[in-house]
């Protein structure tokens, strides 16, 4: 990847996970019971990956941790 792709890339990233923890907090305090539903579909996702850097458990890792992430922020926002 070129270091213009690789930026853009990273950007993108984070733009998105912004987007979609806003996203969780918002349908979370709307709707409770997202987070929980989230958590329980993890056994699900694994990583596409089909050579060496294939790693179910670390992607699962990311996806716990952005949970964790939604839920700490939801509650200090006044959940």
């Amino acid at each position: 990847m070129s270091d213009d792709t690789t930026v853009q890339v990273r950007q993108r990233e984070i733009a998105t996970e912004h987007l979609l923890f806003k996203l969780m907090e918002y349908v979370e305090d709307k709707h409770p019971g997202l987070l929980e539903y989230l958590e329980g579909s993890l056994d699900h996702l694994g990583d596409p990956a089909r050579d060496g850097t294939q790693d179910d458990e670390a992607v699962r890792g990311i996806a716990r941790k952005m949970i964790v992430g939604a839920r700490k922020q939801g509650m200090a926002s006044g959940d």
